[in-house]
């Protein structure tokens, strides 16, 4: 047993421890190119969209057909759109080499933070890391894009595009710190039921997940892990052939995106995304000539996972109904709305009063204010032009989140056919602006006083982190005043404090302020205070799925007396904090189309809710903006809205003087 605490906190020192393919297609499946290539456009999803038990057998037994093909030993996970769980499958040849490490280089260069983590086969890491990349594949992915590890890996990374010197972070930098266990939105448990549902790792940017199509519909997702590496591509500037990759696209064979949707169809600042690194072409055996599930009693094994999956092959949730936890909202007319619900089909966020009355009075939000903010920041998306959707002119779809001056949830409200991931993110983004914008935030972030704990291979502290080192940093680097003064901080603005360039991506800068050092402790798993907040409790659920612990974590990444930043932090664009005159009330956070966009629809949201209230709430006044100021010789950003952004309409300029 210490040997396996030893292995999963140990750092790289330690790792001891442990023809071309065709074109057919499963019955009631989508075959791999749709006769008219681009059947959907955000409306397919039904009540028969969802992957069936033999599916699931089928993306199983291609899976480990092209693995034996290719003389490896994988272990490969199968989730419905909303999480689920619906099979994990360990081929026989699973062992200690197959340990998988969380790292960015090899050798390890860096020793903070997640990098260089082993999570051993004999506690169940290869399934941690295989059910990360099947959510990924399925949560990134909707009926306008199709978006697989690869691409996350693509748009996290210092750079974008990876590879690609002096340019800034990837659009979505820091995103794979979201669907964390220890979120008070997303949802766990063994049992098949609503979503969305946490992912053990968050989301992967380590190629070898997929989505899952039916009908032009994304109905799940694929994840394999097979070369004991949970990593990045650091170079986008060359084509890789990637075994897990290899294996995932083979699984995925008869369920593959639509051609037009895939990620290399969808371009963001002129830059085309990546889908895959290999084709169908490239396979080293037909996908479409794999044996049934029934021929793999030699070569594995399903596997029971603690907290995840039951041990045997199930069936998925049909995305939309509401036993998804998704289905569309009756309150909120003409908006093609929809809402997250509750095993009773009953809507887990609806529009409330906020809760911090007592310090604010009057002045708090009201239940109207916050139905009407959903409503008209659901308008503003329904109008603009989605950046990365297929096909173009298509609206924005993404999830709207509101919470209060303590970060409490008074409303979530999504697009039809917005991705997934964008619903936790949207509530930490919201919640991000609201935290770095209270005149309190650097009493807030002080007073935890838990510490984030490093490890070494015998357990003992490799480093102490205090999360109140980080106000010191920003204190010193934007003035005393920082994170006590009121500045309005939407994501943007905390975003670029948090990169590990200031300004962002020209390398040689200093760090900033909310930023590991780059070259010696930041990476893709050490982003600094993002991750640390909710360091501690990611560990303690890999500990409790391993069976090292008999307490799972509870809904707060910070394990703060208060839940105001309780799914973690996001350092991404995409919120504002709301007003009442200069009176902080709460935020609004917004993801899932482009970060443009986010930014824009929460901004406007806010303006034009506003306007719908007679004035009673508004936008940061803009004399307190965070674009105020310029610490490092560099002026923050607050917001950046897309040019000629809305359907049917040249205008221009929407955000200016708001």
């Amino acid at each position: 047993m210490m040997r396996q605490l030893i292995c999963i906190f140990g750092i790289a020192a330690v790792a001891a421890c442990g023809g071309g393919g065709g074109g057919g297609s499963t019955e009631g499946s989508s075959p791999d190119r749709a006769p008219d290539d681009a059947p959907c456009e955000g409306q397919c999803a039904s009540a028969s969209s969802f992957l069936a038990a033999d599916e699931v057998r089928r993306v199983l037994a291609q899976g480990v057909h092209q693995a034996e093909a290719l003389g490896a030993a994988a272990t490969i996970a199968v989730v419905d759109r909303v999480g689920n769980v619906l099979a994990v499958y360990r081929m026989a040849g699973v062992g200690a080499a197959n340990d998988v490490q969380l790292a960015t280089d090899f050798p390890v260069q860096v020793s903070a933070g997640l990098e260089g983590v082993i999570l051993p086969v004999a506690v169940g890491g290869d399934a941690l890391a295989a059910i990360a990349k099947a959510i990924t594949g399925a949560y990134l992915s909707s009926e306008g894009n199709a978006f697989t590890t690869r691409t996350a890996n693509q748009i996290v990374q210092e750079h974008f595009n990876p590879g690609e010197r002096n340019q800034p972070g990837g659009p979505l930098f820091g995103v794979q710190f979201s669907q964390l266990a220890c979120s008070d939105f997303t949802l766990g448990g063994v049992a098949t039921g609503v979503g969305p549902r946490r992912s053990p790792l968050g989301l992967a940017a380590d190629p070898g997940g997929f989505p899952l199509y039916k009908g032009g519909t994304p109905v799940g997702g694929v994840g394999v892990i097979a070369d004991g590496r949970y990593s990045i591509d650091k170079s986008l500037l060359d084509s890789d052939v990637d075994v897990d990759e290899q294996i995932a696209l083979a699984a995925s064979f008869g369920f593959i995106a639509p051609p037009d949707r895939r990620a290399e169809r969808i371009t963001v600042e002129g830059k085309v995304f990546r889908f895959s690194d290999v084709d169908l072409a490239d396979l080293p055996a037909d996908p479409a000539q794999a044996p049934g599930f029934a021929s793999l009693v030699a070569a594995g094994e399903l596997l029971a996972v603690r907290g995840y999956s039951s041990g045997e092959v199930r069936r998925g949730t049909a995305f939309g109904q509401p036993g998804s936890g998704v289905r569309p909202a009756t309150d909120f007319p003409g908006l093609d709305a929809f809402v997250f619900v509750d095993g009773g089909n009953n809507n887990r966020f609806p529009p409330r009063a906020g809760t911090d009355g007592a310090a604010l009075g009057e002045g708090a939000f009201s239940a109207a204010e916050v139905r009407q903010l959903l409503t008209s920041a659901i308008g503003v998306a329904n109008r603009a032009r989605a950046q990365i959707r297929r096909p173009v002119g298509t609206p924005a779809r993404v999830t709207v989140s509101v919470v209060d001056s303590r970060g409490v949830i008074l409303g979530i409200l999504r697009t039809r056919d917005a991705p997934v991931f964008g619903a936790d993110v949207s509530l930490q983004k919201a919640r991000t602006a609201v935290l770095f914008s209270s005149r309190d935030a650097a009493d807030f972030l002080r007073g935890i006083t838990t510490q984030t704990q490093y490890r070494n291979p015998d357990l003992s502290p490799a480093a102490t982190v205090n999360i109140g080192d980080y106000v010191d940093a920003a204190q010193l680097f934007i003035g005393p005043q920082a994170l006590t003064d009121g500045t309005a901080f939407a994501d943007r603005s905390g975003g670029n404090l948090s990169r590990p360039f200031y300004p962002d991506g020209i390398i040689g800068n200093p760090h900033g302020p909310f930023s590991k050092p780059y070259d010696s402790e930041w990476s893709v798993f050490s982003t600094g205070l993002q991750l640390d907040l909710s360091f501690n409790s990611i560990v303690d659920h890999i500990a409790f799925v391993a069976g090292l612990s008999d307490t799972d974590v509870g809904a707060n990444c910070a394990q703060s007396a208060q839940p105001r930043i309780a799914n973690g932090i996001q350092i991404f664009p995409g919120s504002v904090p709301v007003y009442r005159g200069d009176t902080l009330i709460g935020g609004i956070g917004v993801s899932g189309d482009g970060i443009e966009q986010d930014d824009m629809i929460s901004f406007l949201g806010v303006h034009e809710a506003g306007e719908a209230l007679g004035g009673s709430i508004n936008n940061a006044p803009p004399e307190i903006r965070a674009d105020q100021l310029t610490p490092g010789g560099g002026r923050l950003r607050y917001i950046q809205c897309p040019q000629t952004p809305f359907i049917n309409s040249d205008a221009q300029q929407v955000c200016a003087g708001k």
